[in-house]
């Protein structure tokens, strides 16, 4: 596969194992590790050492400076990643929903494939936390990829 490959990242073990796949299953393809910023999801926080009783409103300017500064230190293991597999890639930020920004991203540019790490949640859980992976899958108008938690069967 020469066409670029989208990889949603978020800091999470499951993003960085999808885009370990990615590297490993297309080692030829360039690779663009997207991240996106979403300031409505209640799930999502800016602070990752910080108290959390200590977080800026979301949206606020200081949010938003917080959430860049998380953005860098997840593109900083994301060039990391890349480096021990001896590849290139490229890195892209969006802010709003998660599964739109991802999905439009790939419609909008020379997407080949998108790779997206998922917990693999079922039941309540799901229900309750919604699925980025699901959306995504659903709706792109690339081939979907997903790297689930081996955990979770």
């Amino acid at each position: 596969m020469s066409r670029q490959l989208l990889v949603p990242v978020d800091g999470s073990p499951m993003s960085r194992r999808a885009l370990e796949y990615a590297f490993e299953e297309y080692p030829d393809a360039p690779i663009v590790a997207i991240h996106v910023l979403d300031p409505m999801d209640p799930g999502y926080s800016s602070a990752t050492e910080v108290d959390v009783r200590n977080e800026p409103p979301r949206g606020s300017e200081e949010w938003y400076e917080r959430a860049r500064e998380e953005e860098e230190r997840i593109f900083d293991e994301v060039r990391e990643v890349a480096a021990e597999y001896d590849a290139a890639v490229s890195t892209e930020t969006t802010n709003g929903e998660p599964a739109r920004e991802i999905v439009d991203y790939a419609d909008e540019n020379e997407i080949g494939g998108i790779v997206i790490g998922s917990h693999g949640r079922t039941g309540p859980t799901r229900l309750l936390l919604g699925s980025v992976a699901e959306t995504v899958v659903r709706r792109s108008p690339v081939t979907v990829t997903v790297v689930r938690d081996e955990s979770a069967r």
